[in-house]
C-alpha cells in the first residue's frame, strides 16, 4: 500500500523490529517505501554490535534512495536475572523440591553434595536477599512457576507449582518483588555507545521502575554527545504502574511491554493498564507505544487471528501513538502481511469507530496550548481536510497531535532532519523536509503545492495551518483557515 499518496494516511505509526526476516535491502525497501512503516526497531536482546552497525547503516541507504527516512529506536536490553547453562535440559515435576543457587555448585542440573535436590545458578547475586519465604518465581515466560520455601546459605529452595522443561539461560520474574539491579548495566552502556556512534534516534529503556532510572540514561546520553536522542521508558512490572505519572513526566515517549508486563502483573489487568498508560500519557502530550504479541500468530500465518484484530483495533481505538511489530517482523514469513494488515484495521476504525476521547483530558496551560487547541477544534467543525503545521522544533505538530484531531491528518512541514525523525512517533503527523521560505506566504504556498502535488489536496479543499511565524524580531503564533486553489 502506497500510503503517503493516499487523502488520508494511515495515523496509527507503526514500528517494526528489524531482524533476519527484514534485514536485507530488498525487503527493507518494500517495509519504507511501499508499506511505509514508521520506525525501525533494534532489539538488543538478540543483536550484537556489527549487527548493529551493518543494518543501521543500510536502513539509512535505503532511506536515502528513497528520500524517506525513518528514525531507529534501540531498545537496550536492562537489567534481568536469568538462570545459568545447563549440561542437559530439565523436566521439573509438580511438587518437586528444586534450588537455584547464587553460587556455582548445582549448574549442571544434577544434584550436588550428596543431596536429592536439582539446581540451576541464577545470575544475580542479591537474589537471595530480594526475595522472601512465600514469594513466587516465575521461569521462561510464566511457564514454569514455582513458590519459595527457604533460604539456605546460597540457597534459595523452591517447590514447583506448575512444571515444565527447564532449559539454559531461561528469563525469571519475581511478581511483586522489588530487585535491587542496575537500572542501566554495563551491557546496556556499551549498546548505547555504539548507538551513538551511529547515530541512533531513540533508545528504550527495559524495566523502567522509577523516574531516576531515566536520568541515568539521560545522563550517559548527555555525557557522549547524544543531547537530542529521545528515550522511550519501557512499563514492565509493578513498580513502573505505581510510578507511572512520575515516569510519563519524565520521558520522551512510553512503551506498554505487554510481555513481561502480563507476567509481572496478573494478566487480567492488562487491559486496564494499557489504558490507564495510554490515559497519562495523553494528559501528559507524551507519544505512547503499545507493543507485544499484537499479531503474534501471524509470525506462521498470513492472516491475523479475529482476537488480534480486536487487540490492534484497540490500541487504535485508544488513539495510541503507535503500535509495535516483535516476532512478526524479525522471524515471521508475513512480514510486510503484519503491516498491510494495521493499516487496514487502523483506516477502518479511524473512518468508522468510536474513539475513547482521552485527549479531552489535555491541559491548555500555555498559549501555545489553546492556540494548538484552536486549529483542532477548527478543522473539526469546518471537516477540514487537513491541518498544516509549520515547525523547526516539532512541538507545534506534536502539540497538535496531543489533542487527536476527529479526521484531519497534520502535515508537519520542518527544516530539520532531526526533527521530521522525531515526528514520526507522533499520531497523525506526516512529516516533510522543508526549507522555509524568508515569506511566510511563500512558504506556506510551496507547502499547499507539494501537499497538491503528492495527492493529499486538491481544489476547493478547506485547510488549516497552524505556525509560529517569525516577524521581524518577534515570533507570532497563527491559524489560519485557507481554501485550495488550482
Amino acid at each position: 500500500m502506497y500510503q503517503d499518496s493516499h487523502r488520508i494516511p494511515r495515523r496509527t505509526k507503526i514500528i517494526f523490529t528489524i531482524g533476519p526476516a527484514t534485514d536485507s535491502e530488498e525487503m527493507l525497501e518494500k517495509l519504507i517505501g511501499e508499506q511505509y512503516v514508521d520506525i525501525c526497531r533494534i532489539n538488543m536482546a538478540h543483536a550484537n554490535h556489527d549487527y548493529v552497525r551493518t543494518v543501521v547503516r543500510r536502513i539509512r541507504k535505503v532511506g536515502e534512495r528513497l528520500n524517506r527516512h525513518i528514525p531507529i529506536m534501540m531498545d537496550v536490553k536492562g537489567p534481568e536475572i536469568r538462570t545459568g547453562d545447563l549440561e542437559a535440559p530439565i523436566e521439573l515435576k509438580p511438587g518437586e523440591i528444586f534450588d537455584f543457587t547464587i553460587k556455582p555448585g548445582g549448574a549442571d542440573g544434577k544434584p550436588s553434595s550428596g543431596e536429592e535436590i536439582r539446581s540451576v545458578d541464577v545470575n544475580y547475586a542479591e537474589l537471595i536477599n530480594d526475595v522472601e519465604v512465600g514469594s513466587i518465581v516465575l521461569v521462561d515466560n510464566g511457564l514454569i512457576r514455582l513458590e519459595v520455601l527457604e533460604k539456605i546459605d546460597a540457597r534459595i529452595r523452591c517447590k514447583v507449582m506448575i512444571a515444565g522443561e527447564l532449559t539454559s539461560r531461561r528469563h525469571i520474574n519475581l511478581p511483586g518483588v522489588k530487585v535491587n539491579l542496575p537500572a542501566l548495566t554495563e551491557k546496556d552502556r556499551g549498546d548505547t555507545r555504539v548507538g551513538i556512534e551511529e547515530g541512533v534516534d531513540f533508545y528504550a529503556l527495559s524495566f523502567v521502575r522509577e523516574s531516576s532510572d531515566l536520568q541515568l540514561l539521560r545522563d550517559f546520553l548527555d555525557e557522549n554527545g547524544a543531547h537530542r536522542a529521545l528515550i522511550i521508558a519501557k512499563i514492565e512490572d509493578q513498580s513502573a504502574i505505581s510510578n507511572l505519572q512520575s515516569i510519563v513526566a519524565d520521558c520522551d515517549g512510553l512503551m506498554v511491554a505487554r510481555g513481561d508486563l502480563g507476567i509481572e502483573c496478573p494478566f487480567e489487568t492488562l487491559p486496564t493498564i494499557q489504558r490507564k498508560a495510554v490515559k497519562a500519557c495523553l494528559a501528559q502530550s507524551k507519544p505512547v507505544i503499545i507493543a507485544t504479541h499484537m499479531l503474534e500468530s501471524m509470525i506462521g500465518s498470513p492472516m491475523p487471528t479475529r482476537a488480534e484484530v480486536s487487540d490492534v483495533a484497540n490500541a487504535v481505538l485508544e488513539e495510541a501513538d503507535c503500535v509495535m511489530l516483535s516476532g512478526e517482523t524479525t522471524i515471521g514469513k508475513y512480514p510486510c502481511e503484519c503491516v498491510d494488515a494495521i493499516t487496514k484495521i487502523s483506516t477502518e476504525v479511524d473512518r468508522n469507530g468510536e474513539k475513547t476521547g482521552y485527549a479531552q483530558y489535555v491541559p491548555l496551560d500555555s498559549d501555545k496550548a489553546k492556540i494548538q487547541h484552536s486549529a483542532v477544534v477548527m478543522a473539526n467543525e469546518l471537516n477540514a481536510v487537513a491541518i498544516i503545521c509549520f515547525t523547526r522544533s516539532g512541538n507545534m505538530a506534536k502539540g497538535v497531535s496531543a489533542l487527536r484531531p476527529e479526521l484531519s491528518p497534520i502535515f508537519a512541514f520542518s527544516n530539520s532532519h532531526d526533527t521530521i525523525k522525531q515526528l514520526r512517533l507522533h499520531h497523525g503527523v506526516i512529516p516533510f523536509e522543508m526549507v522555509f521560505c524568508t515569506e511566510p506566504d511563500a512558504t506556506v504556498s510551496r507547502a499547499m503545492k507539494h501537499l497538491k502535488k503528492m495527492g493529499y489536496l486538491v481544489p476547493g479543499d478547506k485547510i488549516v495551518v497552524v505556525s509560529d511565524i517569525l516577524a521581524a524580531d518577534s515570533v507570532i503564533d497563527s491559524v489560519q483557515l485557507r481554501t485550495v486553489s488550482n
